[in-house]
């Protein structure tokens, strides 16, 4: 007998109650199921059960060994829920949430093509201005850029992205081109509102040298399709996502600022609760997005 099937034996007998009641309802003896018991307590060198005629009470030893092997069984049976799951048909109400402009201009025709694909699947899409607590909200999944701060959630990255500095052509003609960070505090820089950073602290990486530096400007957004109209105005420098303004770069309607210094990484996200069982919706479409953007992605290359 395998070590799986002794502890399902043994909760079953301690749920049973008795020897007599086990052995009724597999449909064998009662030595024989006294004869499963007394092997198992061989192997493992210790007493799990005092018993007598009518009645059996768990050692402490067996008290060990049932809520150890109840769990571990739960952990196995969800494993093997997980692993099967893959291969179910996605069904069911699927809660996503994901930024206002990614969210607009890519999450939604992704869910499009998504849902062609797999009718049986209702997509509930909510944006929002950051992302939020998937848990409290009851979501399923959250797009989420750059770092995921916290540890109960899982991250599976869909798509690279960077961070760029950029400004038109038309204020660099008149401002100046910055060359190392610390010129950008003779700037205008537009800056936005996105999340919780430091108001207007802009982290540059080249190498092993780091520098932070404290801008200003007479422009500030919590919505960055404004930055970018404004930084396309010619207001001043934007720090904005590569996925928002490859397209005016390409066009020579901005022009990238400092691009040999690194900004804090923006690689976007696919962030879903840490659970034990990932049911067969959330892990197909995690799949979709990456399949995707890698197909979608103009601004990588």
């Amino acid at each position: 007998m395998n070590r799986i099937s002794d502890l399902e034996f043994f909760i079953q007998l301690v749920k049973q109650g008795s020897l007599a009641a086990l052995a009724r309802d597999v449909g064998v003896t009662p030595p024989a199921v006294t004869s499963r018991l007394a092997q198992i307590e061989k192997r493992l060198g210790v007493r799990l059960l005092n018993r007598t005629t009518r009645r059996i009470s768990v050692t402490h030893e067996g008290e060990v060994y049932l809520a150890t092997g109840a769990r571990l069984l739960t952990e196995l049976q969800e494993l093997e829920q997980t692993v099967s799951s893959s291969r179910g048909v996605p069904k069911g109400v699927l809660r996503v949430n994901a930024t206002f402009g990614f969210g607009r201009r890519h999450i939604t025709p992704a869910i499009a093509a998504f849902v062609q694909r797999y009718p049986e699947v209702e997509v509930q899409l909510e944006l929002t201005d950051r992302s939020i607590n998937l848990a409290d909200k009851a979501f399923d999944i959250g797009i989420w850029f750059g770092t995921v701060p916290d540890s109960r959630m899982v991250a599976r990255k869909i798509i690279a992205n960077k961070r760029l500095l950029c400004a038109a052509p038309a204020y660099l003609a008149k401002a100046g081109t910055p060359t190392v960070p610390r010129d950008l505090q003779t700037h205008q820089c537009i800056v936005l509102r996105e999340s919780d950073a430091a108001y207007g602290t802009w982290h540059f990486t080249r190498g092993s040298k780091q520098e932070t530096i404290k801008v200003r400007g007479n422009l500030s957004t919590n919505d960055g399709e404004a930055g970018v109209l404004w930084a396309l105005a010619g207001f001043g420098i934007l720090m904005r996502s590569q996925w928002d303004i490859t397209g005016y770069l390409k066009q020579g309607q901005l022009l990238t600022v400092l691009p040999e210094w690194s900004l804090p990484g923006a690689d976007i996200f696919a962030v879903y609760p840490e659970r034990a069982h990932l049911s067969a919706k959330v892990s197909v479409f995690i799949d979709f997005l990456i399949a995707w953007f890698g197909k979608e992605a103009a601004w990588i290359g």
